[in-house]
Parts: C-alpha cells; sequence; structure tokens
C-alpha cells in the first residue's frame, strides 16, 4: 500500500503568542504572499473564525472571504486580525539573496 500523506497541523505549534509572532515573521520573510493563509491557521489554532470575529469586530463570513487562499484582503483587515493577536506588521528591508 502507498504511504498516506495528510496535511501539516500549524495548529498545534501555535500555543502562545510569541509562536504566532515567530509564525508569521517567517511567513512575512518568506512570502508575504502567504499572509492570508498563515491567519487562518492561527485562527484556527485560536478558537477559530468565531473567537477571530468576536477579537476583530468583523463578521465570521468576511473573515472566511479574507483569509482564502485566491482572497486579496483589504490591509485594514489584515491589520485588524494581526492586532487581534498582539501583534504588528513591521517593514523590514529584504534580504539580498
Amino acid at each position: 500500500m502507498g504511504e498516506k500523506i495528510s496535511r501539516f497541523n500549524f495548529a498545534k505549534y501555535l500555543e502562545s503568542e510569541d509562536d504566532i509572532t515567530y509564525f508569521l515573521e517567517a511567513v512575512m520573510d518568506e512570502d508575504p504572499a502567504l499572509l492570508p493563509a498563515a491567519l487562518r491557521e492561527v485562527a484556527r489554532a485560536n478558537g477559530g473564525m468565531t473567537a477571530l470575529a468576536r477579537k476583530t469586530g468583523l463578521s465570521r463570513e468576511a473573515l472566511y472571504r479574507s483569509l482564502t487562499e485566491e482572497s486579496d484582503p483589504r490591509y485594514s483587515t489584515i491589520c485588524r486580525i494581526v492586532d487581534a493577536y498582539d501583534t504588528r506588521l513591521v517593514p523590514k528591508k529584504k534580504v539580498a539573496s
């Protein structure tokens, strides 16, 4: 039989505010376009979209739409979500590859 590959579960590793901050920092360093998907994983690890909706004042539906892989969320939406996790988006100079 072939091996079964399962989806990596980020939620297991996003237990503290520091974990969330380091995860989002790594995503921003690697590929900022992945930020909506990363924020979806953070939400999943911390009570889901309902809890995030309460923290941000945004509707669950708006959050689901904003955090899909195909989405291009507004900067203000991203800021509200990031703020809900006591984190900030900080501009950083690109590291030459």
